[in-house]
């Protein structure tokens, strides 16, 4: 979404730089016209509006000298802070893509291959191939629109999808080893430990989709992926099915994030977070099924 919005602002004849602080992951880090992004810090001097996505607050942005910026604020998440002088928030959105393209159009952008491409392969990856919750039909018609200016679906899957290496494969089969399943067959624990990806040097940021693949089990409602970030600190990132809301977990934890996508960072012996955890995510779904049931 930022190479795109990046390209309509050079239609509009605008002096545009992308700044990402984290490392881009796989496989987006495969895409053309990733040169143009600076991982480093902002120089306020230098920018008239620093326009952010995906930031629910400015310390997601990684940068350290915007808070007298004018800035503006475009984003899907419900636990966005409202920090910029303009706030475009829309939870109901499927993807910040699809708020791009909407003011595209309002800006009269001619979308060609790129720009469509690029935000074709944003919404398809922000709602899981389009099987997440947040899969609403202005993401199909979006879509629809973005192919029928030269995106090309195919060719987009094969480079999100069918392009992993050997190695992230094998890390993969040794995440799905430590599979645990708890709680009446509700709630599923994988866990990445910091020598699996030395050993196979991959970064942790390439692995958020290995979730997707303990969601496939029958009667899952809440899958919790511990990712070792160093001695005693786990990132968890939490996906869920059905009503349970993976972002109500997250709070409990000082986290954030959406509906079904979420995730928290916790300190602590490994062998007591993975019980204490579930028992706690256990706590909260039976509250739940009482509250509806009421």
């Amino acid at each position: 979404t930022s190479l795109a919005l990046h390209l309509m602002g050079k239609q509009l004849r605008k002096n545009v730089s992308i700044f990402i602080k984290d490392k881009i992951p796989f496989p987006f880090n495969h895409f053309t016209g990733l040169d143009i992004v600076d991982p480093g810090q902002i120089n306020p001097d230098n920018f008239d509006i620093v326009i952010l996505l995906e930031c629910a607050n400015v310390k997601r942005s990684g940068q350290k000298h915007i808070d007298d910026c004018y800035k503006i604020n475009i984003d899907h998440h419900h636990s966005n802070d409202f920090y910029a002088d303009i706030n475009w928030v829309n939870p109901e959105a499927a993807a910040v893509a699809c708020m791009v393209y909407e003011l595209g159009k309002h800006l009269s952008i001619k979308f060609d291959s790129k720009i469509s491409s690029l935000l074709y392969s944003a919404i398809v990856s922000d709602t899981g191939s389009f099987q997440f919750s947040n899969t609403k039909a202005n993401a199909f018609k979006t879509c629809y629109e973005l192919v029928n200016h030269g995106a090309v679906p195919h060719k987009i899957t094969d480079l999100l999808f069918n392009n992993n290496p050997p190695e992230k494969i094998k890390l993969l089969g040794q995440v799905l080893s430590t599979l645990e399943i708890s709680h009446n067959g509700k709630i599923a624990t994988i866990t990445m430990f910091d020598k699996f990806l030395k050993k196979l040097k991959i970064k942790h940021i390439d692995t958020e989709d290995f979730t997707t693949y303990t969601r496939t089990i029958k009667g899952i409602n809440v899958v919790l992926f511990f990712k070792e970030m160093g001695k005693n600190t786990f990132r968890v990132s939490i996906r869920t099915k059905g009503e349970t809301n993976a972002m109500k977990i997250a709070n409990i934890f000082s986290g954030g994030g959406h509906m079904h996508a979420a995730g928290f960072t916790v300190t602590g012996n490994y062998k007591k977070l993975i019980k204490e955890i579930p028992s706690i995510v256990n706590e909260l779904l039976q509250d739940n099924d009482k509250d509806n049931k009421t």
